[in-house]
């Protein structure tokens, strides 16, 4: 071997080395690269279902209170001509970190279990831990019960028995990429006291599911 090829072979061993080192420190920063994003996705996932896990919402109907009422019966025809409005103040309380979005809803409001007036609900956007209040009013449709036996009696009574019920479906975004879906109902029943126009007996039950 000559002495030029001999200066050649000695060139390219360092030159391989360093090729060498290179790959090293390239994989080892592709492996520590990858233990990062792993970190810190475990860390988001890790903080989505405890500091962000999603609670629900909680609604609650504050207060009931009679807006008009006016009462007309004729005996004869056995006919009643009611016409009943009802002011309800609802608040919606969002224990999550982030802000609650929720669809369009209704406040119903039943007779002995049938549907007779309802209030329509707007979407919108409850802040985190914001409690939002909504004020309400509930008008009776009395052509969907007036042939109802019963309410007769119960007018001649002096007590309609009511029912209120609010249910409203929405999302909480944990980080822009987990969704959650939550629900939260609100059933009140309560009575209407004809003789002295007031409202009573009231009688709330609170449901939320994930």
């Amino acid at each position: 071997m000559d002495v030029k090829s001999s200066q050649r072979g000695l060139n390219k061993a360092p030159e391989a080395q360093d090729r060498n080192r290179r790959g090293r420190k390239l994989r080892n920063l592709c492996v520590g690269l990858t233990v990062v994003v792993v970190v810190i996705i475990i860390l988001i996932v890790i903080l989505a279902f405890t500091v962000f896990k999603p609670k629900h919402p909680v609604s609650t109907i504050d207060s009931i209170a009679l807006d008009d009422l006016s009462l007309s019966m004729d005996i004869a025809a056995l006919r009643i001509h009611l016409n009943v409005s009802l002011d309800v103040d609802l608040s919606i309380r969002n224990p999550n970190k982030v802000g609650f979005k929720y669809s369009n809803s209704s406040a119903l409001l039943n007779y002995r279990g049938k549907l007779v007036g309802e209030a329509p609900i707007p979407a919108g956007k409850i802040s985190s831990g914001e409690t939002s209040p909504m004020n309400l009013t509930l008008t009776l449709m009395a052509d969907r019960f007036l042939s109802d036996s019963q309410l007769i009696s119960d007018a001649t009574a002096g007590e309609l028995p009511l029912n209120t019920f609010v249910k409203l479906s929405g999302k909480v975004i944990v980080f822009s990429i987990f969704k959650f879906h939550l629900v939260s109902s609100t059933s009140c029943d309560f009575t209407v006291f004809i003789p002295n126009r007031s409202v009573g007996n009231q009688q709330c039950q609170y449901k939320t599911k994930l």
